[in-house]
């Protein structure tokens, strides 16, 4: 048997460790997606594409290949949605992930991430990050990424591209959306799910501009609130019997316990929210508003009911009132 010094493998990982791309290197040599969430501040109303029209001369300029880019907002309005574009960008050999971010107040950010290559899309590590206080900072600095550097991307597209995702044509992925409540609420429990801080899963949704650069101690005591507040909430309007879900458990599991319901709570843009469920969109309704949209998920049959009418609000604990005023009408 032949046996391999401990010298040899230590020296061995830590070439393999070297090897791997910097953000950098990997943005110079491969096809990039730019998911952009923007503000429409009063000091600088353009929409995202505006905005993308403005920078993209710019990735090109550094020696990017940009292939596509999205709206941020849209990419994670669900997780059948995210779970869609992820495979999709597996399936163009998507490399990178370029989040750009612009604040209400008008700041700027960019940040390069390595396509994780899962659902999650982008995972916490190693990025290359900026931020500007105008526009012409932001291009000036993402053009400085390429400087003295030789970029291996060649063939770039010297526009802009937003191309449509199979599959995503409504934003619905033929998700069951019905506008009634479910029945048999007073005969299976619902259960109601307690989330930590964002893992892996919820990575991506931290880059959204109306949440990006929150202070982790304010992001764990609204949700600390946010807890405390469901309880409070379903405790005193809430008749039939609940589960708060604090462990993940498969949908049998579930059944077996008599949780045949899940609260699902969607939050973005109105607009969004209401085509992907099939609602039209009300005049006077500002479409580009965040609200908070709450509907129960029947397990058995994998149904999603959203009540008999629109009741999102901006405020979470509206917007969950409005919604148990619709599925317990007797209370």
């Amino acid at each position: 048997m032949k046996y391999i010094s401990l010298t040899v493998l230590i020296s061995f990982f830590s070439l393999v460790s070297l090897a791997q791309p910097t953000p950098v290197e990997q943005f110079l040599d491969g096809k990039s997606v730019v998911l952009v969430s923007a503000a429409l501040a009063e000091t600088a109303p353009i929409t995202w594409k505006d905005l993308v029209e403005e920078v993209h001369p710019s990735f090109v300029e550094a020696g990017g290949d940009p292939v596509a880019y999205f709206d941020l907002e849209e990419v994670i309005l669900s997780e059948g949605i995210k779970n869609t574009y992820a495979s999709h960008f597996i399936t163009r050999q998507i490399r990178n992930i370029i989040l750009l971010i612009r604040k209400a107040d008008g700041r700027l950010f960019c940040h390069i991430y390595p396509f994780s290559g899962n659902r999650n899309i982008i995972s916490p590590g190693n990025n290359w990050s900026i931020k500007a206080a105008n526009l012409e900072d932001l291009k000036e600095q993402i053009q400085s990424i390429g400087l003295n550097k030789r970029s291996e991307n060649f063939l770039v597209i010297e526009v802009p591209e937003y191309p449509s995702i199979p599959g995503l044509e409504n934003n619905s992925l033929g998700n069951n959306y019905i506008q009634a409540p479910p029945l048999n609420l007073d005969v299976f429990k619902l259960g109601i799910l307690l989330t930590g801080a964002a893992g892996n899963e919820d990575f991506l949704n931290t880059f959204r501009q109306d949440i990006y650069g929150k202070d982790p101690n304010q992001v764990e005591a609204e949700q600390l609130a946010q807890k405390e507040g469901l309880e409070q909430i379903f405790n005193a309007e809430y008749p039939f019997e609940t589960e708060f879900l604090t462990t993940a458990k498969s949908n049998q599991e579930l059944i077996n316990d008599k949780v045949q319901f899940i609260l699902m709570r969607q939050e973005g843009r109105e607009a969004d929210l209401m085509r992907s469920m099939g609602v039209p969109l009300d005049q006077g309704k500002n479409p580009d508003k965040i609200v908070v949209k709450y509907y129960i998920r029947f397990l058995v049959r994998n149904e999603l009911y959203i009540g008999e009418k629109w009741d999102a609000s901006p405020d979470w604990k509206v917007a969950l009132r409005n919604f148990l005023d619709q599925i317990t009408p007797e209370n």
